[in-house]
């Protein structure tokens, strides 16, 4: 008996840890993450990972997509700045999407991305 409830405390522990450790991405990979939910249209995962004041735009960038297939390239993100919560983050890579004949190219390049810390987590706030 004793030995069950050394075990099921000692997975309890390790089950906590791994949760904690899941919430305190760096910048850049909240950032990665977010780009990797949008083409992968998860709203969910979007939302979890956009600022608050974001959030809408976010969904709607997603809703943008529609019925189309994003394509992902070459995402690689690296922290500009960080002060305290707050952080820029520079990303290469692109996002493609084939409308009908046409493909558009977003270049993630283009832009510097806003990236604050809201309830423990890094989350996305939108270009700069």
């Amino acid at each position: 008996m004793i030995k069950i409830k050394s075990l099921s405390l000692s997975i309890l522990v390790v089950s906590l840890l791994l949760v904690s450790c899941a919430g305190s991405s760096a910048p850049a990979d909240a950032v990665s993450a977010y780009w990797q939910a949008m083409v992968a249209k998860d709203a969910a995962q979007l939302s979890s990972l956009s600022c608050a004041d974001h959030e809408a735009e976010a969904l709607i960038t997603l809703e943008s997509f529609g019925m189309f297939e994003p394509i992902l390239s070459d995402l690689a993100c690296s922290v500009v700045d960080e002060s305290g919560e707050t952080a820029t983050v520079h990303c290469a890579g692109t996002i493609e999407v084939s409308y009908g004949a046409e493909i558009l190219t977003i270049d993630l390049a283009e832009r510097d991305y806003a990236v604050r810390k809201e309830g423990g987590d890094w989350r996305m706030c939108g270009a700069q």
